[in-house]
């Protein structure tokens, strides 16, 4: 019998991270375009210098509602019109708002690349924001508040941006706004957050995907380039101030069978050169299955399911300052909340005192750096890291530099870094769950005060 040859492995390619073009329209929208053979599928982030602190006192969640109200008509089209006419062109739109500011998200087949930012310049341009279609989103933000609540994960985020932030902060208060502050949300005080903040001067368009054939130039500018608003105008943007002393707050979930828990801090953001290292040590503590924390936890305790560790940017400066919440989140079964927390702290303890091991370091090198050309296969995912450096004032380079930097970044290195990351006595714990069967566990454990908050 003759089978086929046996296909053969070709010689591996050198890969980095595209590095994009710069530009500004005309109008002053700065521009980042990327070409990407064969991506047919066109992404377009455009943002916006509209930042959650700039939204005015009592009305927290206006920059979720215009965000929202941007794919709800326009000068042109209705609400009906617009979505039809973006289902005609194959194309999805989506926008949402937090800290640093809003986003728009647009993917449309190259072939239809005109019609989609043309309809996305109409969004921008000239907004209808009618009664109708911001009540709606109104009362559809508000159901959303009870099912957030009642989300045991989002509940201890919640209480968690509570206990780290000053009330002062936008920080403290739900991204998307209370019950109390959204209802008092009206198309008046959308349109008046949209004149005052959006403008083309203070925003940014990423273009990625397959641009053959295509004038960019042209297209854009006769498109985006017809959007008008006033000049830029510099924003301070306040320091991120944080009370991380080592606590224990507990949400009063009675018969709870399971407790999600949320351990966090401010740490440094992407400017700081520590960043690489912290990533790679935090990958190494609960990045993925292999991890310290769920080989102790899950496979030898079979407490949980998965408990992870993360660094997640929350806000840069052009000066360079900024901060990330670093935090360690995961449920465990009510019962052993108390033996869980215990294995925990033991892991971070003995992570100081033991250091990470060169296998561990050398598989977190493997799975963050090798396969990032897997994870930017798409235009949609190239773009949004890209438009991440945008909003973090980081240059254009930096997601390249940031694969060369945590190939090299050593053992010791890592080490360090993630246990300044995380120290034991200076973490604030968030427990969801049973207060009566988990709050005595826990305070045995003496890492720190436990106080106890009913669930809304």
């Amino acid at each position: 019998m003759d089978f086929h040859p046996r296909p053969q492995a070709g010689d591996a390619k050198p890969w980095a991270f595209p590095a994009p073009e710069r530009g500004t329209l005309d109008n002053g929208l700065t521009v980042l375009r990327c070409h990407r053979p064969g991506q047919q599928v066109v992404a377009v982030e455009v943002l916006l210098d509209a930042p959650l602190e700039a939204e005015p006192t009592g009305l927290d969640g206006v920059a979720t509602i215009m965000a929202r109200a941007f794919s709800e008509g326009t000068d042109k089209h209705s609400a009906e019109e617009f979505a039809a006419e973006l289902e005609r062109c194959g194309a999805t739109l989506d926008a949402h708002a937090d800290h640093p500011g809003v986003r728009l998200s647009l993917e449309v087949p190259a072939s239809r690349l005109t019609k989609g930012l043309g309809l996305l310049a109409d969004a921008l341009r000239a907004p209808a924001f009618a009664d109708s279609e911001v009540e709606r989103l109104v009362r559809n933000r508000l159901d959303e508040i009870p099912h957030e609540l009642a989300n045991p994960s989002r509940r201890a985020a919640k209480e968690l941006s509570k206990e780290l932030f000053p009330a002062s902060s936008r920080m403290s208060r739900p991204r998307q706004g209370t019950e109390e502050t959204v209802t008092g949300i009206d198309s008046a005080a959308v349109r008046a957050f949209y004149e005052k903040h959006v403008r083309p001067a203070t925003a940014t368009v990423v273009v990625v995907g397959d641009l053959t054939g295509i004038d960019l130039d042209a297209l854009l500018g006769g498109t985006l380039g017809a959007w008008t608003g006033s000049p830029a105008r510099p924003r301070p943007v306040p320091p991120v101030v944080a009370d991380d002393a080592g606590r224990v707050v507990i949400v009063d979930r009675p018969g709870a069978v399971q407790t999600q828990l949320l351990i966090g801090r401010i740490g440094p953001d992407r400017h700081d050169r520590v960043w690489p290292a912290q990533v790679l040590g935090t990958y190494c503590l609960g990045g993925t299955l292999t991890s310290r924390l769920d080989r102790v936890l899950r496979e030898e305790k079979g407490y949980t399911y998965g408990v992870r560790s993360f660094g997640q940017v929350l806000r840069s400066a052009p000066d360079g300052t900024g901060a990330a919440m670093l935090a360690i989140s995961g449920s465990v079964d009510t019962p052993n909340t108390g033996p869980a927390l215990e294995d925990l702290w033991t892991v971070l303890r003995t992570l100081a005192a033991e250091g990470l091991s060169d296998d561990e370091r050398d598989v977190a090198v493997q799975n963050l750096v090798g396969v990032a050309p897997l994870k930017y296969e798409t235009a949609a995912a190239v773009a949004s890291t890209l438009a991440d450096q945008v909003e973090q004032h980081l240059p254009d380079h930096y997601q390249a530099d940031l694969y060369r930097q945590l190939a090299a970044t050593g053992t010791v290195e890592a080490t360090a870094a993630v246990v300044n990351a995380f120290p034991v006595d200076r973490l604030v714990t968030v427990l969801v769950g049973d207060a009566a069967q988990i709050k005595a566990p826990v305070e045995a454990l003496g890492i720190g005060e436990v106080t106890v908050v009913t669930a809304e």
